[in-house]
């Protein structure tokens, strides 16, 4: 039986340099509990080292954590990519990792990039230059994305920087995303009249949380059977009775 299910697709831990130190895996849950929340994704950029904790923190509360990673292209276009979890987003960060320039991160200029286990207690800092774009172009992520079984959505096409848009000044028509992501700053009267001529690819919005107030500030409603990618898969295509909606 069909069924709404609550998104918020894209929120930031303390393993991403510009999100708070508080945004760990069991504040990030409580605080997606709170907001009524079934499904989230956990999206730190160019990293996955703290989804399988916050998945682990949100076993038995029926929430269901999506693992992946807000990845920046080497046109420093912003994609997320979402995965079910295990082998395939790691499988996706090991090729981003290869792909990232040499050097490590500095905490004084960029912020901490903290990895925590699912108590929120802290097992490392991330050294790598996360912040930085990889040296993937935009077309060949998507189709890595894609082969490592996930699905690409291009983020916050109407900010005026690291967008598709803003890089690019469009969206190829063979892109290859899943869906657009709009930010929650964009109200969807305000998305209609401005892109529009983007319709032939599915919408949806997410809160981009950086701060554990913004977590579900900004959802998609999915309706579909279960809290799956591959529902999701079905219902960003409108198949099979499923859909999406927001706000």
């Amino acid at each position: 039986m069909l069924r709404p299910f609550r998104a918020d697709l894209h929120v930031h831990t303390c393993l991403s340099p510009c999100a708070e130190l508080d945004m760990t895996p069991r504040q990030i849950v409580d605080a997606a509990k709170g907001k009524g929340l079934d499904i989230l994704a956990i999206t730190d950029h160019n990293s996955a080292e703290n989804t399988e904790a916050t998945r682990r923190a949100a076993s038995g509360s029926g929430l269901v954590v999506l693992s992946g990673m807000e990845i920046t292209s080497s046109e420093e276009v912003h994609v997320l990519a979402l995965f079910e979890g295990g082998e395939d987003v790691m499988r996706m960060q090991d090729v981003i990792y290869e792909n990232l320039p040499p050097g490590e991160n500095d905490e004084e200029l960029y912020g901490e990039q903290v990895v925590v286990n699912e108590f929120d207690e802290v097992m490392g800092f991330n050294t790598r230059l996360l912040i930085t774009a990889t040296r993937l172009s935009l077309e060949a992520l998507v189709g890595m994305i894609h082969s490592c079984g996930g699905l690409c959505v291009a983020s916050h096409i109407d900010r005026e920087a690291f967008s598709v848009i803003s890089q690019l000044g469009f969206i190829p028509g063979d892109a290859g995303f899943d869906a657009l992501e709009f930010s929650s700053r964009l109200e969807r009267d305000e998305a209609e009249e401005r892109f529009g001529h983007l319709k032939t690819f599915p919408w949806v919005s997410s809160s981009d949380a950086h701060y554990i107030a913004d977590v579900g500030g900004r959802t998609v409603t999915f309706t579909m059977e279960e809290p799956t990618l591959d529902e999701i898969r079905l219902a960003l295509r409108v198949a099979d009775g499923r859909r999406t909606d927001w706000p």
